[in-house]
């Protein structure tokens, strides 16, 4: 299907806003705007282009800090005026050096964990590549497999146990242990949440609609 650029509903100055979201994690990164020829440009190069207000200029995200990001998928709002720009970025989108430009928070009902299995598993990849004394992880990293996989098969059990318990809180601390033991041994074989989240995907959702295994 080719999409019409045409169709959509630019402002009086040929503008419209496009939110910039983590295609892996959902985070929203940035709120910019785009013309018609820096959408065409973002097309062809599967890089993102803005139009700056201020500078009256096209621009390049990354190109002078080489915090690129990739496009995955473009969308248009059922409006037509808005766009959803799906990347995976190469460093922080914020010019502070923050991941996400919206890190200022108003109203806090509680902690975001939404992105938790991508951050565990960043700062599981953190400890191997930079070890610290002391720290459970660098440890693991440093005994190696054999002891990973202890450590899965240990929290598997205790799992096993708490469900036949029908301890609640006793399952979800085990899965807790579990998942960081299972990430742990992720990244020691090279495979990401990525890899698994893309699995799951193939496995469970592109089906016939309807169907679920």
């Amino acid at each position: 299907m080719t999409f019409d650029i045409t169709t959509l509903k630019f402002d009086e100055k040929g503008l419209i806003p496009a939110i910039v979201q983590d295609e892996q994690t959902g985070q929203v990164l940035m709120l910019a705007y785009m013309n018609q020829e820096s959408i065409e440009k973002t097309l062809e190069t599967k890089e993102t282009w803005f139009y700056s207000r201020s500078r009256q200029e096209l621009w390049n995200k990354g190109a002078t800090s080489g915090n690129t990001q990739q496009v995955v998928r473009l969308s248009a709002d059922c409006d037509q005026d808005t766009l959803l720009v799906q990347v995976k970025p190469a460093g922080p989108a914020c010019h502070t050096g923050e991941t996400s430009c919206f890190f200022e928070t108003i109203v806090e009902e509680k902690p975001e964990t939404r992105t938790i299995l991508h951050d565990l598993a960043g700062n599981i990849k953190d400890r191997k590549e930079n070890p610290a004394e002391g720290a459970y992880t660098s440890y693991l990293f440093k005994e190696g497999i054999d002891k990973i996989l202890k450590k899965v098969g240990e929290e598997t059990a205790e799992v096993i146990i708490g469900a036949k318990n029908s301890d609640k809180q006793e399952v979800i601390w085990e899965v807790s242990d579990l998942i960081y033991h299972t990430l742990v041994l992720l990244e020691l074989l090279g495979v990401s949440v990525e890899d698994v989240k893309d699995e799951l995907h193939k496995r469970h959702i592109l089906k016939p609609k309807g169907e679920f295994r």
